[in-house]
């Protein structure tokens, strides 16, 4: 296995076209705690992309295994988060990334070769874009079940979530952000508390009023480890409930389907306004004229 890092001129960038000056850099954020084989695996995927990032941040949580060795073997960043619970871990990893834009993996998480050029070119082609969350398919479920599987727990979680926040929710296997738009919520979120979903308390903090969009065909690989056995899934459904209250108290659903209309109408009044504007003044132009119209270096990650 070879060691991985990034060059000195800082890593890839995606232009949102050819008269962009503005460029987007990509920093990988991996929660992690004790899961070593599967962050090893993860990491060699990362090498393969399409598009490098300029980072890689392992945050470390407390591990007893060589989960933070296999990290700096691969030329990672370790960072160190001492509170147990992906909460805490995954906002030191968003507080640490330096990217215009952070791209959240987890250990388990087996991203395809375009994954982050993917994120990267969908975040920079429209920039009022805050966040964007992909799908994943069950690699380790029985063969005939995994793609069946897949579709049905993230079809629920995806429909169900977004009655409950009134806009998409994010997914912490395959899910971006802008730095920008985290570091707007980073003192709000939920980091003390192991029992919530950090991903979900995330897209509640953002809220409906930042624009947040499923990208169907943004899939990467996961473990469905977390679903076997009656404990892991009611586990994760007493989080998910837990995450909704909490956020609740502070906007209930009704509250944020309102704002979430209030603000879309709102939003078509102005483009209809806009566009009657731009209309009066053309038309003006035109009869003054006699209607005549007139119309960065690529950065790899490289062995040492």
């Amino acid at each position: 296995m070879g060691l991985w890092s990034p060059k000195s001129d800082g890593g890839a960038a995606v232009t949102a076209g050819p008269d962009s000056t503005a460029a987007l850099t990509v920093s990988v954020v991996i929660p992690v705690r004790d899961d070593a084989p599967a962050l090893d695996v993860c990491l060699s995927l990362l090498t393969r992309q399409t598009v490098a990032p300029l980072e890689i941040v392992v945050v470390d949580n407390g591990s007893s295994d060589t989960s933070a060795e296999v990290a700096r073997r691969w030329g990672a960043v370790v960072v160190g988060e001492p509170r147990v619970g992906i909460p805490a871990a995954a906002a030191a990893g968003y507080d640490a990334a330096k990217g215009d834009l952070v791209v959240r993996l987890d250990a388990d998480s087996r991203p395809g070769p375009r994954c982050l050029q993917t994120a990267v070119e969908r975040m920079a082609a429209d920039p009022g874009l805050d966040a964007i969350t992909g799908t994943g398919l069950f690699y380790d479920a029985p063969r005939g079940l995994r793609t069946m599987t897949s579709v049905a727990y993230l079809g629920a979680y995806y429909v169900l979530t977004h009655l409950a926040l009134g806009h998409t929710a994010l997914w912490g296997s395959c899910m971006a952000v802008r730095t920008a738009a985290w570091q707007a919520v980073r003192d709000d979120v939920v980091r003390d508390d192991a029992e919530v979903h950090d991903d979900l308390d995330l897209a509640f903090r953002l809220g409906p009023q930042r624009r947040t969009r499923l990208v169907r065909t943004w899939r990467v690989g996961v473990s469905a480890r977390s679903l076997r056995g009656r404990r892991q899934r009611r586990r994760r459904l007493d989080r998910a409930w837990r995450t909704l209250r909490l956020n609740w108290q502070v906007a209930p659903p009704w509250d944020r389907w309102w704002r979430r209309l209030n603000g879309a109408g709102r939003a078509r009044m102005d483009q209809r306004s806009r566009g009657r504007i731009g209309s009066a003044r053309n038309s003006s132009i035109d009869s003054r004229v006699g209607n005549s119209v007139t119309s960065g270096p690529e950065n790899r990650f490289t062995r040492e």
